[in-house]
């Protein structure tokens, strides 16, 4: 955590007797021996940091700035990603070329396949961090990953152990809960030489219609985010990773998403204020050591029209200079349409670090992108102290996190503490307790013990066969798959409407039916067109908690805001009552007209 410096007598006199007894305060606080020792490891730090500094080069100290992706789940590894992007073979040649100040590790989905096994990724990290340390000044990486939990944003699944997202943490209201779900996670990327996790979400999600927060963020009240980030942020540091507060200064009120296109943001400042910047204030004051910039236009903030990311008012004015914070800037990734759209390749990255931005996230076309910041930096349009001080924060960044002296992890150790039992065991606990039953007409719920036949329809092959999965283990119960893909078709509804009069219950999960997009309206119509059959109807949001909205009568409705296993297993336990719901929901949800208010803020049934 950044040391508070304290104000001069100048300050204090102008800020009259408060700004005095605050002064006094920090002044003695730096000279309590607990505060000097502070004080002269902080000085250390930045000593050592600079001492390296100067052995780089204006190359090297360039590099530091990217966070490139690399293909291949071992450092000697040919793929051909690597020769596209980078124009050589192995991840190990991708450090040789660039000498990059980080790597951000991905899953097989987006291609480079870094995280399919805890032994393997150790490796591949341990392999990375040796090609680095045989180049230039030999400065570690920084290894990252997008591992936020929930089923929205993750990169690591099975054997990882598989945690709550932010608004069913929310759901819980559980500080606690939230501060030990960070420290698992965060104790997992460590054993796997992950150090930097793109985690927590501090966006508060206003907006029922966003497409690209919903579920990521803490809900829609700034303080109850306020006061989970602050316990993701500190679980984190207890777990053994660094933390990145996101998206600043807030994206919770688009309906735009940043991959593809470029949102704004008309906040007031005084709603700013309000609504939008208090998570991230609360993750200042508890130490965060990243936050990560949004590809979104606030007016309000920078009346020119550019991204916050490549808003020097936003960046350097707003977060550094106003909110005080120290640590490191990230940009979103550079290659998002938010950012790419508008901004070339040898344009956004020198935009971004004359913002104030240290770490440039996934530039596009790399030899173009770290070209252009040399030439930036050669010519003058970036003073060398800029780029200095970015490679300095990375450098301090880096040693307190003990990269300098243990870059390397244990590869039985990682294979021990990925998805452990007592990680396993506490992550079901917790996500027993963000269960949300928001609907249940004619006290349907809970399911007596009676044998009894379920469909299980909607949304997800995965989805619905775990469900019935679920069902079919308790005594007395029979269960029928019928997934019905994301947009049911009418045969499709109609085949569910017919299965449904040959069974005793139905369970159907919805994913964005609330959505104003023909898969919410076929999802919505299929809900209510089982509902109509007059059998028992169960609806299960198994993300954004808001598709009641499309069908409000629906007989009963329990959100898990996750389709991860734990949260359908927690479900059907409630579905039968050997789980009281305990969550209260962390939105409200408005009728679909939002003329009203169809289920409040806080609103939770329990049995």
């Amino acid at each position: 955590m950044q040391q508070p410096v304290p104000p001069s007598r100048r300050q204090a006199l102008a800020t009259g007797l408060l700004g005095a007894t605050a002064a006094l305060t920090a002044s003695t606080a730096l000279a309590s021996p607990a505060g000097a020792a502070r004080a002269d490891r902080s000085r250390g730090v930045r000593a050592r940091a600079r001492a390296v500094l100067r052995r780089m080069s204006l190359e090297e100290k360039v590099g530091q700035l990217f966070v490139v992706e690399v293909y291949g789940r071992s450092a000697d590894e040919p793929a051909a990603g690597n020769r596209a992007l980078y124009g050589v073979d192995t991840p190990a040649e991708v450090i040789a070329k660039y000498l990059p100040g980080g790597v951000i590790y991905f899953d097989a989905r987006r291609g480079p396949d870094n995280v399919s096994d805890p032994r393997r990724t150790a490796r591949l990290s341990n392999g990375l961090q040796r090609a680095a340390r045989t180049r230039g000044a030999r400065v570690p990486l920084l290894i990252s990953v997008d591992q936020e939990g929930g089923s929205v944003v993750y990169r690591l699944t099975e054997p990882a152990t598989l945690l709550p997202g932010n608004m069913a943490l929310a759901a819980g209201r559980s500080a606690a809960d939230t501060r030990r779900s960070a420290e698992i996670l965060a104790r997992e990327l460590a054993a796997l030489g992950i150090t930097q996790n793109y985690a927590p979400v501090a966006d508060v999600n206003v907006n029922p219609a966003n497409p690209v927060i919903g579920v990521r963020s803490f809900g829609s009240d700034p303080g109850l985010c306020a006061e989970l980030t602050t316990a993701s942020v500190r679980g984190h540091h207890r777990g053994g990773a660094a933390s990145a507060a996101k998206h600043f200064p807030g994206h919770g009120d688009t309906d735009t998403d940043s991959h593809t296109g470029l949102p704004r943001i008309d906040h007031t400042r005084e709603e700013l204020d309000r609504i939008d910047l208090p998570p991230f204030r609360a993750a200042v004051a508890a130490g965060v050591d990243t936050i990560m910039t949004a590809h979104i236009v606030v007016p309000a903030l920078d009346p020119s029209g550019v991204p916050a990311t490549m808003s020097h008012p936003i960046v350097t004015g707003l977060l550094r200079e106003e909110l005080g914070f120290d640590g490191l800037v990230v940009t979103d990734a550079l290659d998002m349409r938010g950012a790419a759209g508008q901004f070339p390749p040898d344009v956004a990255p020198v935009r971004a670090l004359r913002a104030g931005c240290d770490q440039l996230v996934l530039a596009p076309e790399l030899d173009t992108a770290h070209g252009a910041v040399l030439a930036a930096v050669r010519g003058g349009e970036i003073p060398l102290s800029r780029l200095d001080a970015s490679v300095e924060r990375i450098l301090v960044h880096k040693i307190r996190r003990g990269l300098l002296a243990h870059p390397y992890v244990d590869e039985e150790r990682a294979v021990r503490t990925v998805g452990n039992a007592r990680h396993r065991a506490d992550a079901q606990a917790i996500t027993d307790r963000t269960i949300t039953l928001v609907r249940n007409h004619g006290g349907l719920l809970p399911l007596s013990p009676a044998a009894r036949s379920v469909l299980v329809t909607g949304w997800g092959t995965g989805t619905t066969r775990a469900l019935a999965d679920a069902v079919a283990d308790r005594p007395g119960q029979t269960a029928t798959v019928l997934e019905t893909a994301a947009v049911p078709t009418d045969s499709l509804i109609a085949e569910a409407v017919s299965a449904a009069a040959e069974h005793d219950v139905v369970l159907v999960s919805v994913n964005a039916a609330a959505a104003g997009s023909e898969q919410g309206a076929a999802q919505a119509a299929l809900v209510r067109a089982l509902t109509d059959t007059g059998r028992p109807v169960v609806a299960l949001a198994v993300r954004n908690p808001y598709d009641i909205r499309r069908f409000p009568g629906v007989p009963a409705y329990l959100a898990t805001y996750s389709y991860g296993i734990p949260s359908l297993r927690a479900a059907v336990r409630a579905l039968y009552g050997d789980l009281s719901p305990t969550g209260k929901l962390p939105v409200t949800i408005p009728t679909l007209d939002a003329t009203g208010t169809l289920h409040p803020f806080g609103h939770g049934l329990t049995y």
